[in-house]
């Protein structure tokens, strides 16, 4: 138990460096007034397939260490993540199955991108709602504001900020995917266990009498 417990505060370490380093090296969109950096909520999506203790972790770490290295409305938009990440690595504990795909491509499995497709619209009306305070009050640069809010905070913040997600969410994917066949993933080591367990469970074929 206190291996595990140490095994996931390490790890909730790691990923908590990645969410603070990502947005300072990656590639970022720009559709003004918001912009979009690739990948910068891959490390609190990864924590979500180890359990909700390490999404809580990470996302309280990205937000505070937010608060040191960017702005009050950055650091608060990261801390609202908590919303997501809590409700989807508590589901993913529940059902780990929806990781694995019977189409072996995890893009058309229907059931894991319903999943992210819901965690997307958790993330951006949290994220849109945080933003919100700060237009209302006045604190936020002038182009939100002559853009208009529909334009500027709903449909840039809202729908970009939901694309936004379902694509590092799917990169998230590909990355744990890739490192559970070597190392421990918790959601991904319980899915398969409890896909042996259904093949164990199924009928034998009675081979047929000489």
């Amino acid at each position: 138990m206190k291996k595990n417990s140490v095994r996931h505060l390490t790890i909730s370490a790691l990923l908590v460096a990645m969410g603070i380093i990502i947005p300072m090296v990656m590639p970022r969109i720009t559709i003004g007034p918001a912009s979009f950096t690739l990948a910068s909520h891959v490390p609190v999506f990864l924590a979500m397939f180890f359990s909700p203790g390490v999404a809580i972790a990470v996302t309280l770490g990205t937000g505070f260490g937010f608060f040191l290295s960017a702005t009050p409305i950055i650091a608060l938009r990261a801390l609202s993540h908590i919303l997501f990440a809590v409700i989807g690595a508590l589901y993913l504990q529940k059902h780990p199955t929806i990781v694995l795909s019977r189409n072996k491509v995890v893009l058309f499995n229907g059931r894991f991108q319903l999943f992210n497709f819901v965690i997307g619209l958790i993330h951006s009306a949290a994220e849109l709602a945080v933003v919100s305070v700060f237009y209302t009050m006045g604190n936020l640069p002038e182009t939100y504001y002559t853009q208009g809010y529909m334009y500027s905070l709903f449909l840039l913040m809202g729908l970009g900020g939901l694309i936004h997600s379902l694509i590092d969410y799917n990169i998230a994917y590909f990355v744990a995917n890739a490192l559970s066949k070597q190392f421990d993933i918790p959601v991904f080591s319980q899915a398969k266990k409890v896909e042996q367990i259904k093949v164990d469970h199924l009928p034998q074929e009675i081979e047929p009498q000489q």
